[in-house]
C-alpha cells in the first residue's frame, strides 16, 4: 500500500456556503459571513457568529426526514456534508465495501437539551431528546441516515476533534481495518458554547481579526465537513479520480494548561514538525499554511512563534480563515481541511481578512489585502484544541 492516502470526495456546509462550490466562490470573492445571530436563541445575541443559513426544518426537508423523527442540529449539519462527500466519491452504493465513518464533535445534541431543559423538569413530552444529548448519538444519527458503514466512531478532543478523526480514519486504512474512511466533524452552535467562551473572555463583539495586533477574541461558528480517504489501490479498483492526497499528519499535546497553549508554542511546533517528517517533506515544500488562527491573544501569538521556530526566515504564505466561517470548534479541522484542499487545487492562498497591524513578536504578516495566486504542491492545516491537543495535516497534489 502506498504511504499517501487518496482523497476521492469531500462535502461541507458552513456560514461560508452550503456546499463545496459555494465555499470556493465565497473564498475567491473574499466574502465573510460572520453576522448577527439568527437561529441560536440567547440573551447574549450581541456576539456575531458564523451560522449555517439553513434552519432545522429546511435541513429536514432537504434530507427528507419526517418531523416525528428525532434529530439534532449537529446531526442534520453532518448529514448535509456527508451526502455531498458520498456523491463526489461515487459511494452511493456501499455494498461489499469496508467503510468507516469517523466524526468529531463536542456539543453533540446539547442544543436540544438546552431547548427542552424546562420540559425535562416539568413533564415527559421531550424525554426522547435526552438520549440524543451525547456526542456519539449524533454520529450514529448521521451514519444511520445513510447506512452501509462497517465501523462508526466519535472523536471528542475539543477544537482538534475533526482533524483527529481524519487521523484515525487514515490509521484504520493503513492498518487494513477498512478500505475507505469518511472522516471529519460536525458542530452546531449552542448556549453552552457561547457562555463557555464568554466566561473565558475570548469572544469578540466585532468580526474577529486573527494575527492582528488589535485582536480581541474569536467569533463562534457552526458547520460540518467530511473527506473521503482511501488507498490508491482502493481508488483504482473503484475507478474514481483522486482530488489530492493526505501525505502527512501528527498529533501532539503540550499539556501546559487547561485552555491556553504554552508560551513557546511547543505543541504546535511539534505537531507541524512531525507532520512534515511523516510526509517526508521539508519546510520549503509547504506552499501555504492554513493556521488555527482563532483571533485570541494566546493562540495567535504562540502559533506564530511556533511557525517562526520551525520555518525560520522562510515562512510560506499563512492565513486564518476563521473570519470567513467563524470558529466551528470541533468541526474546524475538517471545515478548514476542505478550505485547504480548495486552496491547493485552485492554487491560491486565501486572504486573512481584517488584518491591519503585525503582532510585534512576529517576524511575518499573514496574507492580507487580496488572495495570493501561487502554484501549490503541499499545504499545511493546523487545528489546536483545549489542553494543548495540537494536530497538523498536510495535503498534497496527486
Amino acid at each position: 500500500m502506498s504511504k499517501s492516502l487518496k482523497i476521492s470526495g469531500m462535502g461541507i456546509v458552513s456560514a461560508l456556503g452550503n456546499n463545496v462550490g459555494e465555499t470556493l466562490a465565497a473564498l475567491q470573492a473574499q466574502k465573510s459571513d460572520i453576522a448577527a445571530m439568527c437561529h441560536l436563541q440567547t440573551m447574549h445575541n450581541y456576539f456575531p457568529v458564523g451560522e449555517v443559513k439553513y434552519s432545522d426544518d429546511e435541513m429536514r426537508e432537504i434530507l427528507q426526514i419526517p418531523q416525528v423523527q428525532i434529530s439534532t442540529r449537529t446531526s442534520l449539519l453532518g448529514m448535509i456534508a456527508l451526502r455531498e462527500a458520498l456523491e463526489q466519491a461515487q459511494l452511493q452504493d456501499r455494498n461489499n465495501l469496508r467503510i468507516a465513518f469517523i466524526s468529531g464533535t463536542t456539543v453533540g445534541g446539547m442544543e436540544k437539551s438546552e431547548q427542552y431543559y424546562i420540559d425535562f423538569l416539568e413533564n415527559d413530552t421531550k424525554n426522547s431528546y435526552i438520549a440524543a444529548h451525547d456526542c456519539g448519538t449524533c454520529t450514529e444519527m448521521i451514519a444511520d441516515h445513510f447506512g452501509g458503514f462497517s465501523l462508526v466512531s466519535t472523536i471528542s478532543t475539543a477544537c482538534s476533534s475533526a482533524a483527529n478523526a481524519i487521523i484515525l480514519g487514515a490509521e484504520l486504512i493503513k492498518q487494513g481495518r477498512v478500505d475507505i474512511a469518511i472522516a471529519g466533524g460536525a458542530e452546531c452552535l449552542s448556549k453552552f458554547h457561547l457562555n463557555g467562551f464568554n466566561t473565558l473572555m475570548i469572544l469578540d463583539k466585532q468580526v474577529c481579526r486573527p494575527f492582528d495586533r488589535s485582536r480581541s477574541g474569536l467569533n463562534l461558528g457552526e458547520g460540518a465537513a467530511y473527506i473521503v480517504l482511501e488507498s490508491a489501490e482502493s481508488a483504482n479498483r473503484r475507478g474514481v479520480q483522486s482530488l489530492c492526497c493526505l501525505s502527512g499528519y501528527a498529533n501532539t499535546c503540550d499539556a501546559y494548561h487547561q485552555t491556553a497553549t504554552s508560551p513557546d508554542g511547543t505543541g504546535a511546533y511539534l505537531s507541524m514538525k512531525k507532520a512534515l517528517e511523516d510526509a517526508n517533506l521539508q519546510t520549503s515544500d509547504i506552499g501555504y499554511i492554513n493556521a488555527h488562527g482563532t483571533g485570541t491573544d494566546n493562540n495567535d501569538l504562540t502559533e506564530g512563534i511556533a511557525v517562526m521556530r520551525l520555518f525560520g526566515d522562510n515562512i510560506p504564505p499563512l492565513s486564518s480563515t476563521k473570519m470567513y466561517t467563524g470558529h466551528t470548534t470541533s468541526a474546524a479541522g475538517s471545515v478548514e481541511s476542505v478550505i485547504s484542499i480548495l486552496a491547493l487545487l485552485n492554487d491560491f492562498a486565501p486572504a486573512n481578512l481584517n488584518f491591519q497591524n503585525k503582532i510585534e513578536e512576529h517576524s511575518f504578516e499573514p496574507v492580507h489585502g487580496e488572495n495570493i495566486k501561487c502554484e501549490l504542491q503541499h499545504v499545511l492545516n493546523n487545528s489546536f484544541g483545549f489542553g494543548g491537543n495540537d494536530t497538523s495535516l498536510i495535503f498534497s497534489k496527486v
